[in-house]
């Protein structure tokens, strides 16, 4: 018999880090464009950056929105697997919670 093969889960973007605020890298690459700067505002689904790996471009869009900052990439940077690319901080959302 085989194992149950487990449903791939479908998160927001291509990588979140384990404390919800960090955009890491799904995969080794090359950074190929950096779409934002530290203290742009996103948008959850904003671009954030393009890493190439074998030929392939993947987008890794912010999976929240909130504030962009240390942004560790730049064009042309190597990065490994599950290498911060940045930080995104939540907005303070007591304005919207009425």
């Amino acid at each position: 018999r085989r194992p149950a093969r487990r449903a791939a889960r479908s998160g927001g973007s291509a990588a979140n880090g384990g404390n919800g605020a960090s955009l890491t890298s799904p995969m080794q690459g090359t950074i190929v464009k950096v779409a934002v700067a530290d203290g742009e505002l996103v948008a959850e689904g904003d671009l954030v950056v393009v890493l190439e790996a074998m030929k392939m471009e993947q987008p890794l869009v912010a999976h929240r929105a909130g504030r962009v900052h240390g942004m560790a990439a730049a064009v042309g940077q190597n990065v490994a697997t599950g290498a911060v690319i940045c930080q995104i901080d939540p907005l303070d959302d007591a304005s919207s919670a009425n």
